[in-house]
């Protein structure tokens, strides 16, 4: 799964690739016609533009340092490493910044086909603690997707690969199409 990455806060790579028509190597060479990019192609370009999208607008990810590390249609992966400032009483990550940084890739996954989904119900659980360094990776899936109604899964795990929480949220999607150019329905 490729997409858009970036060491810094916002994801970037082939998000700005058109979407309509390019020349491929083999046109180029061997005199060939217009590549025109089949359905697999143009579902990862709108997944990878929509979730580019949506980073520009969301300031609280960007604060939390989250990092795009993959994209494909209904499926993210996202980065982050915990700071001081994230850490509760007890020394540990506030449950809450590992909720946000699930639900980030919640949203960036349920929102990769280009309409507007909204979340309707989520919950988690912390099968062991974070701590002030730790980096968390969370990987989120379509469990069932139909209709108006989805349901997925996002894992975080830490550098070690433990596992440190198992999230899951229900997801609205409503007709409103996320980019500007892209028809209502």
């Amino acid at each position: 799964m490729s997409g858009p990455t970036d060491s810094g806060a916002r994801g970037g790579g082939s998000a700005d690739v058109p979407d309509a028509v390019s020349s491929t190597d083999s046109d180029i060479a061997g005199g060939g016609g217009v590549h025109i990019p089949d359905a697999d192609e143009r579902d990862r370009r709108l997944a990878e533009r929509c979730v580019s999208t949506m980073l520009d607008g969301d300031a609280f990810s960007r604060w939390l340092g989250l990092r795009v590390v993959s994209v494909a249609p209904r499926t993210v992966t996202v980065q982050m490493t915990v700071r001081d400032e994230m850490l509760n009483g007890f020394g540990v990550c506030h449950g809450g910044v590992t909720f946000a940084l699930a639900d980030s890739a919640l949203a960036f996954a349920s929102n990769t086909h280009g309409r507007v989904s909204l979340s309707v119900e989520n919950g988690i659980s912390y099968p062991t603690s974070v701590r002030a360094g730790d980096l968390l990776t969370a990987v989120a899936t379509p469990e069932s997707v139909g209709g108006r109604l989805g349901f997925y899964r996002v894992v975080v795990t830490r550098q070690d690969g433990d596992t440190v929480a198992i999230f899951r949220g229900t997801v609205y999607s409503t007709n409103r199409p996320l980019l500007p150019d892209q028809p209502s329905e």
